[in-house]
């Protein structure tokens, strides 16, 4: 059974999107657009998001309108997307939409999955819920030079550090990389 891995850009101040769910800012910083090699998971066999990220991704890249750029991020990997909505879908793009909770929706993201990673995309609430059932195997920060006034904080609860490890930081371009190990209770 392969691991579950929060993977993320984040500002200096906590915060992965701006007010206005946008990651604009993270877009401007230098290698921000294009990350360096080694940055996202690459055993990562699925992709979670919520509907918030999976709807700014195609209005960003107007993946239905083009959704030859879907396959730029997800590949041909599965991604789940939490919603209570009913979401276009890219023509070609498998996207399978789950509501309810996240211990509900884990068996078949796991199942998908099979012996690789689940890369939980965003967002922070999100992949908060996978630490809220002990799911939570990795959190991996590439801090940004960039500070916001407000938006959707990286992770929304309390997290006390003996529930952290430091695994790795390093820097990486104009990025800090940090990735925790999560200790299980």
């Amino acid at each position: 059974m392969g691991r579950i891995l929060f993977d993320t850009a984040t500002t200096i101040n906590g915060f992965i999107a701006d007010e206005q769910n946008s990651l604009a800012w993270l877009f401007a910083v230098d290698g921000g657009e294009h990350p360096d090699e080694g940055l996202f998971p690459s055993g990562a066999r699925v992709l979670v998001e919520g509907s918030t990220t999976y709807e700014w991704l195609l209005e960003h890249e107007d993946i239905l309108a083009h959704p030859e750029k879907w396959r730029e991020f997800h590949e041909d990997r599965p991604a789940f997307v939490f919603t209570t909505r009913d979401l276009p879908v890219p023509e070609g793009a498998d996207v399978r939409f789950v509501s309810g909770s996240v211990a509900d929706a884990l068996p078949a993201i796991r199942e998908a999955a099979g012996d690789g990673d689940i890369w939980v995309v965003g967002g922070g609430d999100l992949a908060g819920q996978f630490l809220d059932i002990g799911a939570l195997d990795e959190i991996a920060l590439s801090v940004a030079p960039v500070a916001l006034p407000g938006g959707a904080p990286l992770l929304p609860r309390r997290i006390e550090s003996d529930r952290l490890r430091l695994k790795s930081a390093a820097a990486v371009g104009q990025f800090a990389r940090v990735v925790y190990e999560v200790q299980t209770g």
